[in-house]
Parts: structure tokens; sequence; C-alpha cells
């Protein structure tokens, strides 16, 4: 298979030269000149779009009132997810925050499964009543609703592995807007006596909610946050950036150095949620900017066809396929039964004798199932 090699270090961001990474406390960096063969081209694209279309897809749907709730889009952000996970194991723990369906992809779950999660079915990938924000799959710990709540069950994960012994390790996602939580800076405390071989990664999506960074942190270096852990910046809307940089990362905590940090610099196309039409803090140019300049998909298949390994047709042709698969899914996801109010109460254990559950009021009883 034809192979590429590419200098990640002078590409261009946003308009911008960029230094592609920064570090705090490293002697050394991820590697600046890496290959990338032509069949993990092909395999980042199709995931990629694949992720890009259920996105929009679930836009669609939230607005014909069809998915409800709350619902958090990754488009824009998803060569964070595709990267890491091209430098991590499946037998690697991931565990990230609401803004969940591309990690439940990535880790597993099939594009069915999820739209269908999202519009509360029975096929879903939580059976329907996890919703958005709440997915699961092996290794993979959703999906968790309360901000940065997510970062000290990370470092539970992997104080397990090192506990068991498996050389596995646990990867904890948040997001700028969770970076200057408490509970962040108790956990990394813990992680580093403990030298857990654990990842903490800061998504900077250069928003929380509607507040841009600068408004928000003191310190906007948010690799350097971990103070005493290493650390590492990065250009996440480059996927083999966030791939090499993983893939250090991985090695660090593998080779038993403790947690280490990354901060990935990406951008979200849509707003924070549903409610947030994501216009009133930032301009349609700076969106359409950063669309024009860095989008993840886009640099993927530009860099793919200048150095000649896919060409336009074949490139259409996933497109096509990956359309197919969101439309069917979608198909399903509106067809598809929901669950049954007898199964309100099922799965509160796992693998427990029946149980009766109290309901709204003292005298309703339910039953709940493993």
């Amino acid at each position: 298979s034809r192979k590429m090699l590419t200098n990640i270090s002078t590409v261009l961001r946003a308009g911008a030269q960029r230094n592609k990474c920064d570090v705090h406390k490293l002697d050394e960096a991820p590697a600046t000149q890496v290959v990338m063969t032509r069949d993990e081209g092909l395999q980042y694209y199709r995931t990629m779009q694949t992720m890009r279309r259920m996105e929009l897809k679930a836009d669609q749907l939230y607005k014909q009132k069809i998915i409800r709730g709350f619902c958090h889009l990754y488009d824009g952000q998803e060569a964070c997810a595709v990267g890491i996970e091209a430098a991590i194991n499946l037998t690697d723990h991931l565990i990230t925050a609401y803004r969940a369906h591309g990690y439940t992809y990535t880790r597993g779950g099939t594009v069915k499964e999820i739209m269908a999660e999202l519009t509360g079915r029975k096929g879903g990938i939580a059976k329907g009543k996890g919703g958005s924000m709440h997915m699961y799959s092996k290794n993979f710990y959703g999906g968790n609703g309360i901000v940065g709540a997510q970062v000290p069950l990370g470092a539970g994960v992997a104080l397990a592995c090192k506990y068991m012994g498996t050389n596995e390790l646990c990867v904890s996602l948040y997001g700028d807007g969770a970076a200057n939580q408490g509970q962040i800076f108790e956990t990394y405390n813990m992680a580093a006596l403990w030298k857990l071989p654990a990842i903490f990664i800061c998504e900077n999506n250069r928003y929380g909610m509607g507040t841009s960074v600068e408004r928000a942190a003191a310190s906007t270096d948010y690799y350097k946050r971990g103070d005493f852990i290493p650390g590492l910046r990065v250009d996440g809307m480059d996927v083999l950036c966030v791939r090499e940089a993983t893939r250090f990362a991985a090695e660090h905590c593998r080779s038993g150095k403790g947690p280490i940090l990354m901060e990935l610099q990406t951008y979200r196309y849509h707003g924070h949620s549903m409610s947030d039409p994501g216009v009133s803090y930032r301009t349609r140019e700076e969106i359409q900017e950063v669309r024009g300049k860095s989008d993840p998909i886009s640099m993927l298949k530009d860099r793919m066809l200048s150095n000649n390994m896919a060409c336009v047709e074949e490139l259409k042709e996933i497109d096509v396929e990956v359309r197919k698969e969101i439309e069917d899914a979608a198909q399903f996801a509106t067809t598809d039964p929901e669950p049954q109010l007898e199964e309100l109460c099922n799965h509160i254990f796992y693998n427990n004798p029946p149980l009766e559950v109290r309901g709204t009021h003292p005298w309703s009883k339910l039953k709940s199932v493993s």
C-alpha cells in the first residue's frame, strides 16, 4: 500500500502558522515526521465522514422534534476522536462528557444503535433509556451529564488498570468549560501521587457554552494546568497531529511514568447544545473561516489527494455509502418501538435477583430485573 510521509510541523491552521506541538515538563515531543498508509487514510476519512453525517442527521431529527431533550453535537471535532482511537487499543478505556455520539461510534457502537438511542427506542445502545448524553459500550463509560465528573471516574478506571496489572490505560476527556472544575485538580493530584496510567485530554473548542476561553480562564494554557503533570498541546483539527500526540502519551503511561495531559485545539460548528444557535457569542464569519481553512475532513481529503493516495471518485463513493448508512439508521430510529413501561426499572444492578423499586409514590411498586 502506498505510504505517505507528511511533515506535520508545517501545516497551516486557521490562517496562522503554528508550532504543531507545545510541551510542558517533557524532554521529548511527539514525532513530526509521521507515516500514514493509504488504508489508514481511507479508514480515518470514512469514520470522520460517518460522524459528521450522523450529527447532521441528528440536527435534522431534532428540528423535526423526533429527538427531544439534551443533545450536544460533535461536528467539527471529529479529528479528536479518530486521532485518539487510532493511537490506543479497544482494550484501553475511555470516558467522556455529554458530547459523546462520536466516541460511542469509535468505541464500537453502530450508527443504528446511536440514532435509535437518540430517538429513545428499544434498539438504542442503552435500550432507549439513556438518550444523547448516556451511551455506553465495552470499555466506554459514557456519556456523563455532570460537568467534569467523568474525570475522577476515569482516574478510578486508570487505578483499576494499574491494580489489575493489565498494561491498559484510561483516556478521560473534558472540555475547556470543565477545565476550571475543582474535582479535576483533585484528580490530577491523586493520579500523580499514584502514578496512574491516565491520559487527561482537554478538548478545547474555544467556548464553554457561550463563554470564550479568554473570559473564563485566567490561564488558557490548559496543557500546563496539571502543574506537576507533563502536558502537550496540539492541533485538534489535524487527525495525524492528534494520533501522534496520543501515541506519545500512551507510551508515557504504559512505561509507568504516570499521568499525562493533552490539550487539543479544536472547534465545534454547532452551538453548545440544540437550544444554542451558536452565533450570539461568535460571528458566522469565524465559523466559516474555520470551516474553510481547518476542517478536519477537508484537510485529510486534500492531503490524500495531493499525495496521490486516493482519487476523488473513491472518496465520493465512500460519501455515498456513508449517506446510505445514515439514512438507513435514521429510518430504523424513527420506526423502532419505544421501550415498554414495564422495562423502566430494569438494569439498575448487574446480575442481581429481581427486586421491587418504589415508583413515584410509596404504594406504586415497579419490578427491576438485571
